[in-house]
């Protein structure tokens, strides 16, 4: 996961991105929420300004905006966590993948083929997901690495039957679902148990670290 929080403006500016990374506190309550009332806007804004990219950017610059994919891992990691993103944006609201992914890769695919090949074809998209629910702990430990948020009961799970060295990580982002994480008391037992110091950057987020 990339963290680095002075890249160039996209999306975030970068005090959005130390904001979600919990590298900036607001103090009062009204701030956060107009930090993530500005966050979503963007976020929505950014999302239509796609489809004037698509038809409209040139494509040059589509080409060297994916120069160096082949090899940019971090390029490619980024468009996983957008597409992951979208997916679970449209299934928390029961939309179907399958709705956007079909229609957006026939279409990239016939663009492609008139451009680059002067042909015309036929395109058969596939689509399936099978999902099997588990609790691998090896998961939780690997977003862990990833610096990727973890739920309370998860990093629980963690430190109970792994004892995890957990004070090797810089920080834990855990993400509280059931209310403001600052009134959660699992995250304080978790704190207290860890020896960690525990700050809320949002009403969603608990941030563990452990001094030098």
């Amino acid at each position: 996961m990339n963290t680095d929080t002075d890249r160039d403006r996209g999306v975030l500016t970068t005090a959005d991105r130390e904001y979600l990374l919990g590298e900036r506190e607001l103090s009062h309550e009204q701030s956060k929420r107009n930090a993530e009332a500005r966050i979503r806007r963007r976020i929505e804004n950014g999302i239509l300004d796609f489809d004037l990219l698509t038809h409209y950017l040139d494509e040059a610059d589509r080409r060297q905006v994916f120069a160096g994919a082949a090899d940019d891992e971090a390029l490619i990691d980024a468009v996983t966590a957008m597409l992951s993103f979208a997916y679970i944006g449209l299934k928390e609201q029961g939309v179907d993948f399958e709705r956007v992914l079909e229609p957006a890769v026939r279409g990239a695919e016939t663009a492609y083929a008139v451009d680059q090949l002067s042909a015309n074809v036929d395109v058969t998209v596939t689509f399936a997901v099978e999902t099997e629910v588990n609790s691998s702990l090896d998961g939780v430990e690997a977003r862990i690495a990833e610096g990727t948020p973890v739920s309370p009961r998860e990093l629980f799970s963690l430190v109970m039957e792994r004892e995890t060295e957990l004070a090797e990580h810089d920080r834990i982002t855990l993400r509280v679902e059931d209310g403001p994480a600052a009134e959660n008391d699992h995250v304080d037992r978790l704190a207290d148990y860890l020896d960690a110091d525990v700050r809320f950057p949002t009403d969603s987020l608990a941030v563990l670290t452990w001094a030098e």
